[in-house]
């Protein structure tokens, strides 16, 4: 049974989630079927601003979201959850639109699933794009060729080169997220080619998966020996989010037996980043962008 809610909504108090507020986090994600990924939450409450709602009949949240900040540019939200009980009651649109008022001018960007993406069109989000998520055991179904790329594991001297060329790609500087990531991630690769980063990519845990992300390339063939790589990493399953322009990787993630289960929509309110899409081919998460 669903428990009765203050009306207005507005009587719920918003308050900031902390490292304290982890295990309830993770909680209202597997609430939502979603994947505990307490690592994911860490990164996130650590890099970002973590807004919750307290559920007055038990001791979890009954609402959470979490913004990341890349400067007056552009803020990225995610993990806008709502727990079950309270779900299709005005809840996520309230915490929302004390999200958007709190970023003031700064434009937003968030990926939105199909079932989200009704209630951000009302609140003015315009859609960008789409990302495709596959998962599944990567299983090469070719060679991938001889090439003067090299991949291997990023070293502590590499942090510089990988902050810019994502800085270059991305559009906007990351450093409070990318300085996380040899902690966060599992595995962590770089190409290389004469002397020059020409990509990164990394595979962090997920339930029983483990999550591409980052991945940025060069070119397609980069992002795919990238991937190949740190398949060798690991006996869990994969699990990537590829922009859908990059039909080519998509066709090869599938020969190699992922299969697609969901897509989401690129949105964004207020503005946009300049992103080399072309070398841009996953992001760090949906919650980041």
């Amino acid at each position: 049974m669903p428990s009765s809610l203050p009306r207005p909504l507005s009587d719920l108090p918003i308050r900031r989630l902390t490292r304290d507020d982890l295990v309830a986090c993770a909680d209202l994600s597997e609430d939502r079927g979603w994947p505990r990924d307490e690592e994911r939450w860490t990164l996130l409450l650590a890099a970002g601003t973590g807004y919750g709602i307290d559920d007055p009949d038990s001791k979890g949240l009954m609402a959470s979201c979490v913004v990341l900040s890349y400067g007056p540019e552009m803020a990225a939200v995610g993990m806008l959850l709502v727990a079950g009980r309270h779900a299709r009651r005005g809840v996520g649109r309230y915490l929302m639109q004390r999200v958007i008022e709190s970023a003031g001018d700064t434009p937003l960007s968030l990926h939105a699933t199909a079932s989200g993406r009704p209630l951000y069109e009302k609140l003015g989000f315009a859609p960008l794009g789409r990302t495709i998520r596959l998962s599944g055991a990567l299983r090469p179904p070719e060679a991938l060729g001889t090439s003067e790329t090299v991949i291997r594991s990023v070293s502590a001297h590499d942090l510089r080169a990988v902050v810019r060329l994502d800085s270059l790609v991305f559009g906007l500087d990351r450093t409070h997220l990318l300085t996380r990531l040899p902690t966060f991630a599992d595995h962590l690769r770089v190409a290389e080619e004469d002397g020059e980063l020409t990509g990164f990519a990394a595979l962090s845990p997920s339930g029983a998966n483990h999550a591409v992300g980052p991945l940025i390339a060069k070119d397609t063939s980069t992002a795919k020996r990238l991937v190949a790589s740190l398949a060798e990493a690991t006996d869990r399953p994969l699990r990537v989010d590829v922009d859908a322009r990059h039909e080519d990787l998509l066709d090869w993630l599938g020969r190699c037996g992922l299969r697609s289960d969901s897509e989401t929509t690129v949105m964004s309110l207020g503005g946009r980043r300049h992103t080399d899409w072309q070398r841009y081919f996953a992001p760090f998460s949906l919650a980041t962008g």
